[in-house]
């Protein structure tokens, strides 16, 4: 599981500036919303690396990477994950929350669908 709670780089009377990645490709970047109780992903990527960062709220952030077990983690604003290729993963909304989603590689715009896999069996529900 990498998550990585993210720190402030520079504050000052003007508030704060946080690098969210620095010397990483990123070839989208998607706001989600996401209503208390609602659970995002379920699936994984073949291609793709995938970096969620949490603008405000709370999670349950699952991850698995194939044949192992199923660990969960809760995660905040600040915090930031990683799902690699072929890594599970999936995060339920414990308040009303708001997502960063960067990615690198085919999974971007209209080709959302083309390298994410949907899982049988739910990680997270």
């Amino acid at each position: 599981m990498n998550v990585e709670h993210k720190p402030i780089n520079h504050e000052d009377d003007r508030g704060i500036i946080r690098d969210i990645i620095a010397g990483t490709a990123v070839d989208s970047v998607s706001l989600i919303t996401c209503a208390k109780g609602s659970v995002r992903a379920n699936h994984y990527h073949k291609e793709t690396t995938q970096y969620t960062y949490i603008i405000s709220g709370r999670f349950t952030y699952a991850c698995q990477v194939e044949g192992g077990p199923v660990e969960t983690r809760e995660v905040a604003e600040g915090d930031i994950t990683k799902s690699l290729p072929g890594e599970r993963h999936a995060f339920k909304a414990l308040e009303n929350s708001v997502l960063l989603q960067l990615s690198h590689g085919p999974r971007q715009g209209m080709d959302y669908e083309k390298d994410t896999y949907r899982l049988d069996t739910p990680i997270l529900t």
